[in-house]
């Protein structure tokens, strides 16, 4: 298929209002924290890829399609320009992966708004909005398969894998089925969670939303971030009891080693990507409103050509959502988990031309389905080692499950 022209405007613009507020109720695309970020709808042009060699499918697919644009950008900053959105597959063998570029994309950054429209899209901002979004109707919410019962059985093969060394950790996952009685407008848990989890990164991609508290990497200028998160404490809902158990949250054993392979193979993954790496000695708690986590930013200068999709795809999967030895785990979740994760745990974000790029990873998340859009799975995972016990952490998924669940249930 012949590499489309795109035309590309880029303008400044006056503050139009709150980023969420001007998506439509169709297929809405979202990369939002605080007060900035990017949102879109429209589709100017858009791939799927699949296989084990999907990133670098997705990157070819782009460099041509940035090769042949024209672009007039006015504002200059990162995510104005041509940009696309994306979201990729756990595993490329068994979902689809999709980058689409919308016809119309606003974003804010450094103060700055802008529109950006792709082959002379209507570039009035509010002209796609449908008003307030619609509470999901009769929802219900059921555990998929398997159950939670069956899962802690799952949990407890995994630690026996690790006890006779066949892992150091693995990562498992279970979903749950929340099902309405109309369908989903995805723009009621998109703001829900944009106004509960402030800290995180509100995302939207093909049906795809949540809110991630985990930056698998963001490329600005030469620098890579990435910010590690792995070892997990409920907090209890009492100020004092959280503040004394967050400090004992370094010290634990099982969370520090967990924390420990997540760091090692985001750092060990980077490589041969950077000229220089700094990762901190110890890790910080980070506080959300349901759990805290040890969590590490690590920053690294990188090479020149290197490109956020070529980072994401060396980091993909890390040890915070498969386990250590990569490969190993890997088998031993395709072996065990008994359930398609499709594009959770992978990783959801943007890219703009010069191949800067945010990219996240997809957690604390629903899937819309696509032949039933009053259906969703929600999903969860938890950080299985030596010490893991299996009714703690489907109490742990529990909690992870918490920010979907409340974003489609309570009223905004």
């Amino acid at each position: 298929m012949p590499t489309p022209r795109l035309t590309v405007r880029t303008l400044p613009v006056a503050d139009p209002g709150p980023l969420l507020q001007l998506l439509p109720d169709d297929s809405p695309l979202a990369w939002v924290r605080g007060n900035e970020g990017l949102v879109g709808w429209g589709r100017a042009t858009s791939v799927g890829v699949s296989g084990r060699s999907r990133f670098v499918d997705a990157e070819a697919w782009w460099t041509a399609l940035v090769g042949a644009a024209e672009v007039e950008d006015d504002v200059r900053l990162p995510g104005s320009g041509l940009v696309c959105f994306g979201s990729f597959a756990f595993d490329g063998d068994r979902a689809e992966s999709v980058l689409v570029v919308p016809s119309v994309v606003v974003g804010q950054r450094d103060g700055v708004w802008w529109v950006t429209t792709v082959d002379g899209a209507d570039g009035d901002v509010r002209a796609f909005a449908t008003g307030t979004p619609v509470t999901p109707v009769g929802l219900t919410l059921t555990d998929d398969v398997p159950d939670g019962a069956a899962w802690t059985a799952i949990v407890a093969e995994g630690v026996a894998r690790i006890t006779a060394g066949e892992v150091s950790k693995v990562v498992l996952a279970r979903a749950v089925v929340a099902q309405a009685l109309e369908p989903v407008d995805l723009r009621w848990p998109l703001q829900a969670l944009f106004r509960d989890y402030p800290s995180c990164w509100t995302f939207a991609v093909e049906g795809l939303v949540g809110a991630t508290p985990e930056m698998l990497v963001r490329l600005r200028d030469g620098i890579a971030t990435s910010r590690v998160l792995a070892g997990t404490l409920r907090r209890s809902g009492d100020a004092n009891e959280d503040l004394r158990r967050g400090g004992m949250l370094p010290r634990s054993i099982k969370d520090v080693e967990e924390h420990g392979y997540a760091v090692g193979s985001v750092a060990d993954a980077l490589a041969p990507l950077v000229t220089s790496i700094d990762v901190p000695s110890a890790p910080f708690v980070l506080e959300l409103p349901n759990v805290m986590h040890l969590a590490t930013d690590v920053r690294a200068a990188v090479r020149r050509g290197t490109s956020s999709l070529s980072l994401a795809a060396a980091l993909h999967p890390s040890a915070a959502v498969c386990g250590t030895p990569r490969a190993a785990a890997l088998a031993v979740i395709t072996e065990l988990e008994g359930m398609e994760r499709g594009r959770y745990s992978g990783p959801v974000g943007w890219t703009g031309a010069s191949g800067d790029g945010e990219w996240g990873i997809a957690l604390r998340c629903a899937q819309a389905d696509p032949a039933d859009p009053s259906r969703l799975r929600l999903f969860a995972g938890g950080g299985i080692v030596a010490g893991s016990k299996p009714h703690d952490e489907l109490a742990e998924t529990v909690s992870k499950l918490m920010p979907m669940t409340a974003a489609l249930t309570v009223n905004a």
